[in-house]
């Protein structure tokens, strides 16, 4: 019914929807985010790490903080899963955050703002002081229209800045700041909107925070900043542009390199990126766990992030992948499937597709056009090519074929907590808790 809705409601009319119920939550609220200072963080990939980072450095200054983000929610201390299934709540369960985060006195909070949540107003009751570009790739293509689109959605993040008025906090003005990674090749139209400082951080470009002497390890990650140098526990290149960006929105704030450097290293990772399984314990990277093969859950779920996530894998010695995947959002990014089913074959020596989020789409029809695109690299239906519709099989199926220094990965769910299915119904869900619940009986 809701979706029908939609298609039959003028344009217009749902744009006024929406622009009605962003006002009417900050109206009920009582202009929350007028008394914190807000980071908001877009992007395609990463904005979640660095939603985390972000936090994790400025909870280490002493202050009470609190952050949105796809994989996790944080208040004053208090953190637990996100099980809403969206990245950005909606405008009156943001607002509340808000508002709870200033009773509970808070002086930040980090949101990780969608395109989709910005195409539907909620961040217009939102004055955001620091704003972060991760990168962009095709996402979302169907439901904003074009790619174009999708970016002119984040840049209204952006040009959102500075409409807004400047805070006062302690009689000290609180600057609008923009954050861009320069790095990508849309960068200089995310600098083109107004800020009072631009900031910006790279790898290969020169910039205000370039990462230099890098150093990639299966066990953490290095680099410097200058002569300041940097370590941190998460891996890969995508995870020293994840820091690079939580530097510069610490520097910004005026953070010390000390408490920085401090609270990268220290940093645990979040759930469901890039985590390690162990049999029946809390996961962490290459612990001995009963098991002589390793399994990962990430997140993944469209073709630049999991490219990075196998370019990260190189830094590891399995001497086989067995790869579970799927593509989440039945009727959404259908170009991506077999993009997805080509890059597990090009990567695995076993690709297994199943079910994710189809919501009101045939699930089978999502998982036979990623086996096509793995079948275009050569995989084999039924050798090394297996369609599996029940998740927790395709898991299981898996799990028989692993073999002493293999690594199993699933992807495309993380931490999530539904498998979104038709009509509207969630099938609770978390891939680590299967995965745990499985190897328990091996």
């Amino acid at each position: 019914m809701k979706s029908l809705i939609k298609k039959i409601t003028p344009p217009l009319i749902i744009q006024w929807y929406h622009w009605t119920l962003s006002y009417l939550g900050i109206l009920l609220c009582g202009f929350p985010s007028e008394k914190l200072i807000i980071i908001g963080v877009t992007g395609t990939n990463g904005k979640s790490t660095v939603v985390n980072l972000v936090g994790n450095i400025l909870k280490a200054t002493g202050q009470k903080v609190a952050w949105l983000s796809t994989a996790n929610f944080h208040l004053a201390g208090k953190e637990w899963l996100n099980d809403q299934k969206m990245t950005m709540l909606g405008r009156f369960k943001t607002q509340k955050f808000l508002k709870d985060s200033v009773k509970a006195g808070c002086r930040y909070v980090v949101v990780e703002t969608s395109s989709e949540g910005i195409k539907q107003y909620r961040h217009l009751g939102i004055n955001y002081d620091v704003v972060v570009f991760t990168n962009l790739t095709p996402e979302h293509i169907e439901s904003h229209g074009s790619f174009e689109k999708y970016k002119q959605a984040k840049g209204k993040l952006f040009q959102h800045l500075t409409k807004k008025p400047r805070k006062k906090f302690k009689g000290r003005t609180i600057d609008k700041v923009s954050v861009v990674n320069t790095d990508d090749q849309h960068a200089d139209y995310f600098l083109n909107f107004p800020a009072d400082k631009k900031i910006t951080y790279s790898i290969s470009r020169p910039s205000d925070f370039q990462a230099t002497d890098i150093e990639l390890n299966p066990g953490k990650s290095g680099f410097k900043i200058i002569s300041q140098s940097y370590q941190t526990n998460l891996l890969g290149k995508v995870n020293v542009y994840n820091c690079l960006a939580a530097i510069s929105v610490a520097k910004a704030l005026g953070i010390s390199d000390e408490i920085i450097a401090k609270s990268l290293a220290q940093f645990p990772g979040i759930p469901g990126r890039f985590e390690f399984i162990n049999k029946g314990l809390a996961s962490l990277p290459l612990r001995r766990s009963g098991q002589d093969f390793k399994m990962m859950v990430d997140y993944a779920p469209e073709p630049e992030s999991l490219r990075a996530l196998y370019e990260t894998l190189q830094l590891f010695r399995f001497n086989r992948i067995i790869h579970v995947l799927g593509s989440t959002g039945g009727g959404r990014d259908k170009a991506r499937r077999p993009i997805l089913g080509r890059l597990a074959a090009e990567n695995a020596d076993t690709v297994i597709i199943t079910n994710e989020d189809p919501y009101d789409e045939n699930p089978q029809t999502i998982i036979d056009q990623v086996a096509q695109g793995a079948e275009e690299k050569g995989k084999v239906l039924n050798q090394n090519l297996f369609k599996i519709l029940d998740r927790k099989e395709a898991i299981q199926k898996a799990l028989s074929l692993a073999q002493k220094d293999n690594l199993v990965l699933i992807t495309g769910k993380g931490c999530e907590q539904f498998i979104c299915v038709a009509n509207g119904n969630k099938i609770p869900w978390d891939d680590r808790k299967v995965i745990r619940e499985l190897l328990n009986k091996i």
